[in-house]
Formats: structure tokens, sequence, C-alpha cells
């Protein structure tokens, strides 16, 4: 089992970057920021960029892999936003990981002036973002003229560290939106399928996760290619509530076939209101133990 974490990038970088340096030096596998303008109520207080913070991240760490969770095109045009992949990826030394989704309602869909999408034309959009975005990344030089996004001879060079591109880890529940994990995903990420208590959370978790199994059968992709991240804070309750509980989460996850969970570094209020001591007690005494489970 491997164990990342979220570092919001609600801190300004004096404060920030000790996080990152800390999870690093702690062991975790990988360490996420949102990629958003802003998000939920939040939207009000700090916020940094995300590709900007994983740059810095990058110059303050030496081993633990940094990505996006997840990148959408909400906001984002494959030919400008593989500039900034290529550039991570080189500064990081191939450390990057590309998490992918097709974008919510909200702030993101909202501050730029457009129309929010109903769900279909959203995975339509999303299709479209991550075949180009795989083009781009693997071709210099590639035009494209689709439904949502046009592209005119647009460069890679010198391309990604990790060859062929970086690895695209999508967010996918449905089953369209699975078909993409596999025909362009190294990893699947899912935060499940709602629930107004823990256990029906985790219900519809193994929902999901058999549901991946049957597409991957359906579309003849090995299994075994396919790593599988679960964001343990999307349940409705907090990973790390105790170091207990998050040590019986994580071996939920695995039972399930999970290869890697998410937690989120514990904030003073709000989402993902918690005690940082708990973090540290986990990444000093469970970590080691979890990571060989």
């Amino acid at each position: 089992m491997r164990i990342g974490i979220v570092i919001l990038p609600d801190q300004r970088w004096a404060e920030s970057q000790r996080r990152w340096r800390q999870a690093d030096e702690w062991g975790f596998d990988h360490a996420w920021t949102y990629d958003h303008l802003g998000w939920r109520d939040l939207v009000d207080g700090p916020w940094f960029d995300s590709m900007t913070t994983l740059t810095a991240a990058a110059t303050v760490t030496s081993r633990i892999k940094l990505g996006t969770l997840v990148a959408s095109p909400n906001f984002r045009h494959p030919a400008a936003f593989t500039r900034q992949i290529t550039a991570l990826d080189d500064i990081s030394g191939g450390r990057t990981l590309l998490g992918v989704g097709s974008g919510g309602i909200g702030f993101d869909s909202a501050v730029l002036g457009g129309e929010t999408l109903p769900p279909r034309q959203r995975v339509d959009r999303f299709a479209e973002f991550v075949e180009l975005l795989d083009l781009v990344l693997r071709e210099d030089g590639t035009t494209w003229r689709g439904e949502w996004f046009t592209a005119v001879d647009a460069r890679n060079n010198p391309g990604c560290v990790q060859t062929p591109r970086v690895p695209f880890v999508v967010a996918a529940n449905g089953p369209r939106s699975m078909r993409l994990v596999t025909r362009f995903g190294q990893g699947w990420v899912t935060t499940g399928d709602g629930g107004d208590d823990l256990e029906s959370w985790w219900a519809g978790v193994a929902e999901l996760s058999k549901r991946l199994d049957r597409t991957l059968d359906e579309t003849g992709r090995d299994p075994a290619t396919i790593d599988r991240y679960l964001s343990l804070d999307a349940a409705p309750v907090f990973s790390l509530s105790s170091a207990q509980f998050f040590a019986d989460q994580v071996g939920r996850a695995a039972e399930l076939g999970f290869t890697d969970v998410v937690t989120h570094w514990p904030r003073a209020s709000s989402w993902y209101a918690g005690d940082e001591e708990t973090l540290v007690d986990v990444a000093t005494r469970l970590l080691p133990e979890l990571r060989r489970a």
C-alpha cells in the first residue's frame, strides 16, 4: 500500500513549504494539491495556483511524487497545460503525477463567465481533454479541431522526463469515464459515490471498484497495469480522526484492492479539520508499517 497526502494551496509559501518538506521526509509516497481557481467556501480565503505550488514543492523535496488532484478542463486547455506539465516534470526530475477529472460545478466553472455544463457534456468535454492532452504530451506538433478544443501545431518539445509522458491518474465513477481510465490511465482515483454514513460510503466504494473490474474486463486492459487510488476523506469521517481510525481505513482500502490511499493535511477548521498531532503520530509511528501492508 502506498500512502499520499493532500496539502491544500491555502497557505502562503512561508508556511506551506514546511509541510511539503515534512511529507517528503516522513516517507509519504505522493503529495497532491487541488487544481482549482477557488474551492467551495474556501474561495473567500487565501488560495494559490496549483502548478506554481507544485513546482515550488519540487525544489524543496527530493523523492516524493507530486500531483494534481485533479486538473480539469474547467479552465485548462491541453496545449497550454502541456507546457506547465513538462516544466514541472523537468524541475521535479520525473516525479510528476497528473490527476485529471471532468470538472464539477461551482467557482471554477463560473469564474470565467462560461455556462455550467450538464453532466453528459462535462464528460464529453473531459474525453476530448484527456485524448488531446495525451496526444500533445506524446507528440510534438499536434493539430486538432474538436468540439471543445482546437490546437494548431501544438508543441511539447523537449517532452516529459518520464516517457512517453507523465502518468495520468483518471478520476472516474461512471461507465464512460471509466473507459477513459482503461484507455489513458496509469491510475484510477475515486472519492466514492456519496453516502450519509461511513458504511454506506464504503459500500459505494466497493461497488465502484467492481465497476472498474468489469470495465477492465470489457476493454481487455490488464488490471495489474492500473494503480487504484482512494481519497479517504471523501468519507463522512475524516481519516485522521485518530491514528487507529486511519489504520483501519487503510486496511479496508487494501481489502478492496486499492494500491494507494490519500489523506489530507489537517486544517484548523472547516474542511479536513483535525489535529496535526494525529498526522505526526501516523507519519512517525504507523506509516512504515502501513506501507508494508
